[in-house]
């Protein structure tokens, strides 16, 4: 096998058809299902038990000690991160790739019916982190066995991050405690309930959104909704701000950036003929490109300021800053659909769309070049769920297509950095 010759075959595809045939022919690549056998039936039972006992956002203090008791178990060294979260190192020698599972649950109250449904009330794993964890879990126990039988040419960290439920993410505490030093590339994946089993979603350039948390706190004089123009009339003004600023934003801001700002609450009043002093709105703003988040950042107080303007009510904004979009690198995710082709075969890969979601991953690849794929968690022909709802349920078989991915994808990037080290 050479490299493609094909103009339309980009300088990265080129450089990972090289090294496809490159650890082809060095025979550096092993069967991955092999060793998968051999600890299925224990990440099953793994998985199980930490979606029974899900944790909140830097409380994860019970599935970190599970995760480390496991990777102790399989004769690894993990260390841990302050409060919670840990990470493992694989091999020998420079690190030469990073992968990163998420460990935290959200604040759902579980509505599947399963028999390992949770047992901490008001918590739940509805998005999915407790496949992540499981997945890379295995993918440091099947590294391992690799590694003692053909020792890896370089090191592979495996992260379990907490927090990326809480906004701005637990990955910058992560990165603050140095954990990226010294990593040349970073990987993840996330369950998508509307890709079957056996397949993997992924996408070159941005793959979820900006996610910001705005808050709007409007004050005025209240009074009798008899005589509102004694008032400021804090109602109405509230909901000029909540369908004009939407609007406005839209008009700022270029079009093609998709920048979004919905409210998901607005609380103002206790009776009917009343019109009251103090009200708030709060929704989320989203945005497909990052210039664009910057720039809308800066715009969203001047907007709701100009909109509120006319009734003459107070406003103060307090505007979260979330996260910048996951944007793919074009040889990592090269790299991992090559990866899910070798695993899962030809037709494992599917394009993907560009969520609206956030997800802190995003703060690694600030750093360094990265991809993250989607991996499909709907049973074929079964129902398709939603992430973060009550009743969502991942299939199982999933776990192990993540485990051979990820797996082999590690291996693919130890040989590239093996390559890039020797120019």
């Amino acid at each position: 096998m050479s490299p493609s010759t094909d103009p339309l075959v980009t300088p990265a595809q080129n450089e990972i058809q090289t090294l496809t045939a490159w650890s082809g022919e060095a025979g550096q690549v092993p069967s991955v299902g092999a060793f998968i056998r051999r600890w299925l039936p224990e990440l099953i039972e793994f998985r199980r038990d930490i979606h029974q006992h899900p944790e909140l956002s830097y409380q994860e203090f019970r599935t970190t000690s599970r995760i480390v008791e496991a990777l102790e178990a399989a004769g690894l060294s993990p260390v841990r991160l302050k409060g919670s979260g840990c990470y493992v190192d694989i091999g020998q020698g420079p690190i030469a790739v990073g992968l990163r599972a998420d460990i935290d649950a959200l604040p759902i109250q579980e509505a599947t019916g399963l028999p390992f449904s949770s047992v901490n009330d008001g918590v739940a794993h509805s998005c999915g982190h407790d496949v992540h964890t499981t997945v890379m879990l295995g993918v440091a126990k099947v590294l391992s066995d690799i590694d003692r039988s053909s020792p890896l040419a370089g090191r592979v960290r495996v992260l379990f991050q907490p927090a990326e439920e809480k906004l701005p993410g637990g990955a910058l505490t992560v990165i603050d405690q140095g954990v990226l030093e010294g990593v040349p590339r970073m990987f993840a994946l996330h369950c998508e309930p509307k890709v079957d089993v056996g397949h993997v979603g992924t996408r070159i350039g941005a793959i979820t959104s900006a996610s910001d948390t705005v808050r709007v706190h409007v004050s005025g004089d209240g009074g009798h909704t008899s005589r509102p123009h004694l008032t400021q009339d804090l109602v109405f003004a509230m909901a000029q701000i909540a369908v004009n600023v939407p609007a406005v934003m839209s008009r700022r801001v270029d079009v093609r950036s998709g920048v979004s700002v919905v409210w998901g609450e607005i609380n103002a009043g206790i009776a009917p003929n009343a019109i009251p002093s103090q009200g708030t709105l709060a929704g989320t703003m989203r945005c497909l490109d990052a210039d664009a988040w910057h720039r809308a950042g800066t715009l969203l107080d001047e907007v709701v300021g100009q909109v509120a303007s006319p009734y003459g009510v107070t406003v103060e904004v307090e505007h979260i800053r979330g996260v910048p979009p996951v944007v793919n690198g074009e040889v990592e995710t090269t790299l991992l659909e090559n990866a899910a082709r070798d695993e899962l075969g030809e037709d494992a890969v599917l394009l993907v769309e560009q969520s609206m979601g956030g997800e802190d991953f995003a703060w690694y690849l600030q750093e360094v070049p990265g991809s993250m794929m989607r991996l499909g968690t709907r049973t074929p022909g079964g129902r398709t769920y939603d992430l973060h709802q009550a009743d969502y349920i991942a299939d199982e078989e999933a776990i192990g297509c993540g485990v051979q991915v990820m797996t082999n994808t590690a291996l693919r990037a130890v040989m590239l950095h093996v390559r890039e080290l020797a120019g």
